[in-house]
Order: structure tokens, then sequence, then C-alpha cells
């Protein structure tokens, strides 16, 4: 079952050179440890309106199809409160991520949250038997992790318990790997890495950055490697949304917004600068008869709305901030900067600081993280 489109899926990773050369190995693992003998009986797909169920044995077609859709599209495996709770990852994100680990047989590994299973086997496979801890904080995932994990032949540790605190037992560890996205490393993380171990974790909920942990212990850096969306740590506080953050603040400042909308919905390099620059700010870009649109907001208090009208574009904000502005600021210093691209930027992580950098962790501008 699923051949196939597992072969077609191969190829199209070929074809776009996503098959990093630095890891063969990683390509032979996929192949290996196929995709469908981790996903559930029930997946959940996005009808536009709401996510509903494609249940493996009414119609195994369409199971397959979520399972192997595209490099860039995850399988939604967990659904609550109308909100992705659990996926199997997409593919081409999973083996980006991998080869930044710079994973070698006999390491240590720490996985953060187990999900489906399928990443902890692909990090066995490459790392050795009994060489994976896996920390699940849904004891149901865990317990279905687990079985999948052992009828797939890899011997890993799945352990129940919260991500942000690791798993102490096991350190120290030469690898440690998230597959949740967090807005700051849990310093536990880079404190059960070994000396000079590498992490590498989904930040900011576009990138994912390789930290190396330092000789002294007392800190982490590294470089964003690639665009990641990953869903964020579960309990995570996501504030209110647009249309609650601007019924609480009805009172709005209008002014025209002359700034071409085109760059901050095409250009992800600024995307990923303006996620630095204003952590909290939540951005969405959308499309009418009139042109682009844009809605900010800061979960709390303040909202503003870049809408197109009659060939221009209008700002309208409320709240105690002035997001239309922040905005703009974050976009001139960005194009001050010389536009740098995702890949220019860093992270640092300290026991009691984090922030992110550009071009350079000592010299470089820095930014204090959410």
């Amino acid at each position: 079952m699923g051949h196939e489109l597992r072969a077609a899926l191969d190829a199209v990773m070929d074809q776009r050179g996503a098959w990093p050369d630095r890891s063969p190995w990683i390509r032979h693992a996929v192949a290996a440890v196929p995709r469908e003998q981790f996903a559930p009986g029930r997946l959940w797909r996005w009808d536009g309106h709401t996510y509903i169920p494609v249940d493996r044995t009414a119609d195994p077609d369409a199971w397959e199809a979520e399972v192997y859709g595209s490099p860039d599209t995850a399988a939604v495996t967990q659904v609550a409160g109308g909100v992705p709770s659990s996926s199997l990852s997409c593919q081409a994100v999973v083996v980006d991520m991998l080869d930044s680990l710079l994973l070698e047989p006999g390491h240590r590994v720490l996985e953060l949250g187990a999900g489906t299973g399928w990443n902890a086997a692909l990090l066995s496979r490459r790392a050795g038997r009994g060489r994976v801890v896996s920390v699940e904080v849904d004891a149901e995932l865990a317990t279905a992790a687990a079985e999948r994990l052992k009828l797939s032949g890899a011997d890993v540790a799945v352990q129940v318990g919260d991500g942000a605190a690791g798993w102490l037992p096991g350190a120290p560890y030469d690898r440690v790997m998230a597959t949740y996205g967090v807005d700051r490393v849990p310093w536990p993380w880079v404190e059960q890495t070994r000396l000079g171990g590498r992490l590498v974790v989904p930040w900011g909920r576009l990138g994912h950055v390789a930290l190396t942990r330092a000789a002294d212990g007392r800190s982490a850096s590294g470089w964003v490697q690639g665009l990641a969306t990953f869903m964020l740590a579960r309990g995570s506080d996501l504030g209110r949304n647009f249309r609650q953050v601007r019924a609480a603040a009805p009172d709005e400042q209008e002014r025209p917004f002359t700034r071409d909308l085109a760059p901050l919905q095409a250009d992800w390099h600024l995307r990923f600068a303006l996620r630095v620059a204003l952590p909290d700010i939540r951005i969405t870009i959308g499309e009418d008869d009139d042109g682009l649109n844009a809605w900010l907001h800061d979960g709390s208090t303040s909202w503003a709305m870049l809408a197109a009208v009659g060939g221009g574009t209008v700002a309208y904000q409320g709240g105690p901030r002035h997001l239309a502005d922040e905005l703009e600021r974050a976009w001139d210093e960005w194009h001050a900067l010389g536009e740098p691209e995702l890949y220019d930027f860093g992270l640092m992580v300290e026991p009691g600081r984090q922030y992110a950098w550009c071009r350079d962790a000592i010299t470089g501008p820095r930014w204090p993280t959410a």
C-alpha cells in the first residue's frame, strides 16, 4: 500500500534537490521507514471551513493522499477544539532538520515530541538501537508511537512527560531535536546536551535553528537553517485572535499606508526579519478584488489592518500600540541592514536571556526573543 505515492514523493524531492548530499543516510532511512506505517487510521483534512475526518477503511485512496500529499504537506493526525494538535510532519522539513542535526551512528539522541513516532524511527535508523529517547506529553500519543516503533523494529524509549523539562535520566545527549515550535528554547534542553553537542529546534514559528552548546556549558548558539512551521508546545498561550483584539480595542486611527504589500506576502526573508523584530506580532495576508490586505495583532490589546481601498492601501489601527507604525519601522530596519536573508540570523541561548542576532553573534544587532 502506498508504493506508487511513496515513489512519486521521493521523485519530487529528488527533482527539487531536497535530498541532502551531505546526509545520504536520510533518503535511505525514509525509504526503509514508510510514512504510512506511522499514520493512524483516521487523519484530518481542512476543507476550507473545518477539519473533516479521512478514514483509511472508508476511503483508502484519500487517506494515502493525505499521507503522501507533497513534500511540504503535513498529515494532521489529531484535532482538539477544532485546531490541529498533532501531525505527521511534512517530509521536506523533517529531512531538512535531520540534515541540520549532523547525526552520526552511536550518538545518544533526545527527541522532544514523539507524535506518531516516525521521526524517532528515522533517528534510530541512524543512531542505532537503544540510542534514542523520545518524550511525549500526551500519554495516548506516546503509547501509540511506542507500538508503531516496536512494530517497525525500532528500539526507541518513549517516555511520557513535559518536553520542556527534557529527560534528565538519559543525559547527557549528543544530539537534541524538537518536533514542535518554541519561542524560547528551554534551558534544560541545553543543560542535557553534552559540551559541543548540537540541538535542532523549530523556533520563532517560521524557522528552525541549529545550536551548539559552548565548551564552557553556559550557552548555546547557532544559525537559522531553514523555514519550518510547526505546532507550538501543548498549553502555549496563543492569546486572543484578531477579531477578539479588535473588539476589545475598537478605537481606530486611520492613515494612508504607502508601502507595497507584495513583499510582505512573497518575501520570506522579510517575514522572518519582521518575526525577529516584532516577536509578539501575528501577521496574516489575504487578497480580495481590491488587492492585498494584512491583519496584525499582538494577541492582547492592539491591532492593525492594512486594507486595499481604491487602488491604494489604508492603515487602520487600534489599541495602545500602533502596530502599522511598528511594522514600518521594523521593515525600514531590515532595509537599513541590507535586507539580510533568514540564513543571516542566529540565536543565542543563555540561562537568563535569549536573543536573536544578525550576521554575528557578538558584534551584530540583537533582538530579545519573546
